[in-house]
């Protein structure tokens, strides 16, 4: 079921595969159901890639919205793709402690240009203290009617967000400390290595 899913996603955003290394550089394009262009974010270091997923990170980094307006990222955010969930995963490293910030979205391709996905309008947002909470839900109801999300993108949404709430509860994957610790410092150490390169 997934499989057919994420073949569509692929050829909704037209990509060729490509495999970055780690310390380069990628812009992240994220679309709508319908394939317009929803956001864009400039630089962001790969720090892993693997045949599922890519893990980078981002600081200060521009935003550009489908509207032309911009704005720089506050804080080093720990980013988080894979190719089989229908989510990707901020990481949001603050002074008063990390929060998430997650995406229900389709599983990334990548080429040339840009890590690419489509995003479903669904976030979960996971505070310091822990609170977790679904937001847009609204938005998600008015564009799955306005771009006709088939039904079986909705089963696999809302699967997805049961998976991810698991997570969340788990401490699982990015949202373990091991994993904050273990990858902020290998994005300090490339930065500081290119830096001096």
């Amino acid at each position: 079921m997934i499989s057919g899913a994420d073949s569509n996603s692929c050829r909704k955003l037209g990509t060729v595969m490509h495999n970055p290394r780690e310390g380069e550089f990628i812009t992240i394009k994220s679309y709508k159901h319908d394939g317009s262009l929803h956001r864009t974010w400039r630089d962001t270091m790969v720090l892993k890639t693997s045949d599922q997923s890519i893990i980078g990170c981002n600081d200060h980094t521009l935003v550009t919205e489908a509207d032309g307006r911009r704005w720089v990222t506050r804080e080093p955010a720990l980013l988080y793709y894979h190719k089989h969930y229908w989510f990707n995963i901020v990481t949001m490293i603050r002074q008063k402690g990390v929060s998430y910030y997650c995406n229900l979205a389709s599983p990334y391709v990548i080429d040339q240009e840009a890590l690419k996905y489509i995003d479903y309008d669904l976030d979960i947002k996971v505070f310091p203290d822990g609170e977790k909470r679904l937001l847009d839900v609204d938005e998600y109801e008015l564009h799955r009617n306005r771009m006709n999300y088939p039904k079986e993108i909705d089963h696999i949404l809302k699967e997805n967000v049961k998976i991810l709430v698991s997570w969340i509860n788990e401490e699982k994957g990015p949202f373990s400390k091991e994993y904050v610790d273990l990858w902020y410092e290998r994005y300090c150490q490339l930065s500081h290595n290119q830096q001096n390169s």
